[in-house]
C-alpha cells in the first residue's frame, strides 16, 4: 500500500467529508476522540479499498506446466473474505471456496487467494464478486471448469434492517466441468461439506 499522505488536495477533501459525516451523526468532530478520526478513516479505507490497485489477472500469470498431466481438481477452500457492500459501505464476512480443473495449467495456490483479496478490497456485491473471480480464472487460466462458491454474513443485514444476525448469504458460479458433469460438482460440494447424509 502506497504510503498516506494527509496534505494532498485529494485527502484532504476527504477527511473534511469523515468530518461532514461525523457532524451528522450528532457528534462533535472537534473533540478529543475524534479530532484523529478523519485521517484514521480515510487511512483504513486505503487499506480496504485498494484492490481497486490491483489488476487480479496478475496474480494468475505465472503457472507451472511440469505438474505430470494433473487434471483433476485443485480445490482451495475456506478462504477468509473480508468486504464491503456497495449499498451502505457495511462490511460482509465469510469464506470462499474456489476449485478449478486444471488444463495443462496449475497456478499456485496462494494466487486464488490473492484474486479473492483483489476483489473484495473494493465495494461490492457478494453476487458480483462470485461472477468476477470465476470470470478472472477463466480468462486466464482457460480451465476445463471453474467453481466458486462465497458464504458470507451481511453487517448490513445482522445489524440494521431486519437484523438477522445467524443469516448466511450464499451464492456460487460454476463453469465446464463444474456445470456439465454432475460427479465433479457433488465431488466439489462434498469437500466442502454442502451435502447432507442421507442417514
Amino acid at each position: 500500500m502506497q504510503d498516506f499522505d494527509p496534505t494532498t488536495p485529494e485527502n484532504i477533501a476527504a477527511m473534511k467529508h469523515v468530518r461532514g459525516l461525523l457532524k451528522h451523526t450528532g457528534d462533535d468532530p472537534e473533540r478529543e476522540g475524534l479530532q484523529d478520526t478523519p485521517e484514521r478513516v480515510i487511512r483504513a479505507m486505503g487499506e480496504y479499498f485498494s484492490g481497486y490497485l490491483e489488476d487480479p489477472r496478475e496474480h494468475l500469470l505465472t503457472t507451472f506446466e511440469e505438474v505430470e498431466g494433473y487434471d483433476e481438481m485443485v480445490l482451495v477452500s475456506d478462504i477468509d473474505v473480508h468486504s464491503h457492500c456497495e449499498h451502505h459501505l457495511a462490511p460482509f464476512v465469510g469464506k470462499a471456496h474456489i476449485a478449478y480443473i486444471p488444463d495443462g495449467r496449475v497456478v499456485g495456490l496462494s494466487k486464488l487467494a490473492r484474486v479473492v483479496d483483489v476483489f473484495a478490497r473494493r465495494l461490492q456485491v457478494q453476487e458480483k464478486m462470485t461472477m468476477q473471480i470465476a470470470e478472472v480464472i477463466e480468462e486466464v487460466l482457460h480451465p476445463a471448469g471453474v467453481a466458486v462458491i462465497i458464504q458470507c454474513q451481511h453487517f448490513c443485514m445482522c445489524h440494521r434492517g431486519v437484523r438477522k444476525p445467524n443469516a448466511w448469504t450464499t451464492t456460487s458460479k460454476l463453469t465446464g466441468a463444474f456445470l456439465k458433469n454432475p460427479s465433479s460438482r457433488l465431488e466439489l460440494f462434498d469437500l466442502i461439506g454442502m451435502t447432507k447424509s442421507s442417514g
